[in-house]
């Protein structure tokens, strides 16, 4: 199963549009994940059509039109792998510790946020992924996204995808 992880757009704020090749990898992806602060519901309508199937929460930045269409918190088995999608974790100091208390209970954390791309575990076996922003790349070096293959419970192949500047 083929995963593709974002989060951060601010469409149409930070950019009129998704870059190009983050919308070849939402439209040959088996399961796509926004992990909140998309904005405007266009996209939402946009993802939603151009994907095979949408997990998406809202985040900071999401007014009540997007709250009342996505949770706070998305909580999915895929193919074995239990997963939660939440767009904030607060600091980044105990953020593993943090997230394995609050989500004892999954294999996989997606969050956003930040614009920061993240790939850790937390003790217990946790693994939290930040796919960072597509559109803003505040101090990162590049914009991003994340892919990642999915097979009988076990997620392999994560990788982060730096968009060119531009």
């Amino acid at each position: 199963m083929r995963l593709v992880l974002t989060a951060d757009t601010h469409v149409p704020k930070r950019a009129r549009d998704l870059p190009g090749p983050l919308w070849a990898a939402i439209e040959a992806a088996d399961v796509v994940v926004h992990a909140g602060d998309w904005v405007d519901e266009a996209l939402l309508d946009a993802m939603t059509a151009r994907s095979r199937r949408l997990i998406g929460v809202y985040g900071n930045n999401d007014g009540p039109p997007l709250r009342a269409r996505l949770p706070e918190v998305a909580r999915v088995e895929l193919d074995g792998l239990r997963m939660a999608v939440v767009h904030e974790t607060g600091q980044r100091t105990g953020r593993e510790k943090r997230c394995a208390a609050r989500f004892p209970d999954v294999d996989l954390l997606v969050f956003g946020h930040s614009h920061i791309p993240w790939d850790t575990e937390a003790p217990g076996g946790l693994r939290l992924l930040n796919p960072g922003s597509p559109t803003d790349r505040r101090s990162q070096p590049h914009a991003t996204y994340l892919t990642a293959e999915l097979n009988a419970g076990t997620l392999a192949k994560v990788h982060l995808h730096r968009l060119p500047r531009p």
